[in-house]
């Protein structure tokens, strides 16, 4: 059931001297009047009526009143609040005539509820955290805020190599003409060698070939100047002639290899390896590049992943106003943050939580609503009917959309007239005190 104020009754708290009203059950009942004329000294009153006397105000009694501050709530639970006397003691009277305390009324009303600045005022984050507290997701949402953070900043991180990456590999030149591996010098100085060496035997076999050529032509001399030693010098020259046949035939075939290639690339060896490099350099870059990108994809898509779960979170919620939500720990309130909404938005957006933390306490307390023109206070009032809420405003204007207005410490157009004081006791052996009229009568 939700419990809202049916009556007040306050006299001499602040600026009020004597006013008695009775709100709208549903909706907004609008208090206005002039500057310094009482209009919130009615809220601070029901504050300090219901919220105990931590709300009590610092000048309680009014300047120049004789008697104490008088206040009296009656609730539409039947309950009845009073504060009187000289210490303002509190009563909390059931329909039973029971007495009871402040911890009766903590039980239902909610202290935001009659302190509304004291959410409107906090940050952001601290009115997010209301919220999620009150839908009982606070604890979830915060898991996968950090997780997607987390996500996030390492996506960022790897998305900055990879981008430094890419435009390290773009700007390293890639030889076509160079090997694909690192060349050796010692192996081509040993290829070298290996073809020297075949060289000096090819040169070898040609001097051979020579020096036979020469004792062949020698000994056909000596076969001219000998004739003695025909016979003998026959038979070497035939020997020689088979010899001469098969040096012959060894050497004709014979071909020299060239160094000149690789002479050349044991010179270009060192640019032709700062080639390779560059080539291999490049592709490493390249290479990183790519996967780097692919783990900024799959971070994205876990990203992506968190931000959905959170969505769910909240779409599964039951959220106190349409419209309402919470993004990286910051109130939303149909896109806007708080720090953008209208000053009705903020209110209406106040109200529904602080609703929401108290089901049952059916009213709430708006100081100042003059940021919202006639039209938007009575979009406002609607809303309220709508919601089943009641909200005692107050509002510097005279105009029509004021159902009560205060001037002087009282209600305009109401009878102010106090009525005759009691009688003191005459068993009271002290000096009389002055004649009062009775608090809570007029």
């Amino acid at each position: 059931m939700s419990i809202k104020i049916n009556k007040l009754e306050i006299e001499n708290v602040k600026r009020v001297k004597a006013v008695k009203i009775e709100p709208s059950a549903n909706g907004l009942t609008v208090i206005g009047g002039k500057n310094r004329q009482g209009k919130t000294s009615i809220l601070d009153s029901i504050a300090w009526a219901l919220g105990g006397n931590k709300y009590k105000p610092s000048g309680a009694t009014r300047d120049g009143s004789v008697t104490d501050p008088f206040l009296s709530v009656t609730l539409s639970n039947g309950l009845v609040a009073t504060r009187k006397g000289k210490n303002s003691d509190l009563k909390v009277t059931d329909p039973s005539g029971e007495k009871h305390g402040q911890q009766l009324l903590n039980s239902f009303v909610e202290e935001l509820a009659i302190d509304l600045p004291k959410f409107m005022d906090s940050s952001s984050k601290e009115k997010a955290n209301t919220l999620l507290q009150i839908i009982g997701v606070g604890e979830q949402l915060y898991k996968y805020e950090h997780e997607e953070k987390e996500l996030y900043n390492q996506r960022l991180t790897i998305g900055q190599i990879a981008t430094q990456k890419k435009k390290y590999a773009d700007e390293q030149t890639y030889y076509t003409d160079a090997p694909k591996e690192l060349v050796s010098a010692s192996d081509l100085i040993n290829q070298q060698q290996a073809i020297m060496a075949q060289n000096g035997e090819n040169q070898r076999k040609r001097d051979q070939l020579a020096n036979i050529q020469q004792k062949y032509a020698a000994k056909g001399q000596e076969i001219e100047q000998i004739k003695a030693k025909l016979a003998e010098a026959e038979q070497q020259y035939a020997q020689l002639g088979q010899d001469l046949q098969i040096a012959q035939t060894s050497a004709q075939d014979l071909q020299d290899q060239s160094t000149e290639e690789l002479q050349r690339n044991i010179q270009e060896i060192d640019e032709i390896n700062r080639k390779v490099r560059a080539n291999l350099d490049k592709d490493k870059a390249e290479e990183d590049a790519r996967d780097y990108s692919n783990q900024y994809d799959t971070l994205t898509q876990k990203i992506n992943e968190v931000r959905q779960k959170k969505t769910d979170l909240l779409a599964n919620a039951e959220l106190p106003l349409e419209g309402l939500s919470v993004e990286e720990g910051d109130l939303i309130y149909n896109g806007h943050k708080w720090d953008n909404m209208s000053g009705a938005d903020k209110l209406r957006v106040s109200t529904a939580i602080v609703r929401k933390l108290k089901p049952n306490c059916g009213f709430i307390l708006l100081d100042k609503l003059e940021q919202m023109d006639e039209d938007t206070l009575k979009e406002f009032g609607d809303w309220l009917v709508q919601e089943d809420l009641q909200a005692i405003a107050t509002r510097v204007s005279s105009g029509d959309e004021c159902e009560i207005i205060i001037q002087d410490g009282y209600v305009s157009g109401q009878d102010n007239t106090p009525p005759e004081p009691p009688q003191p006791k005459q068993e009271a052996p002290q000096q009389e005190a002055p004649k009062q009229w009775k608090a809570g009568e007029f």
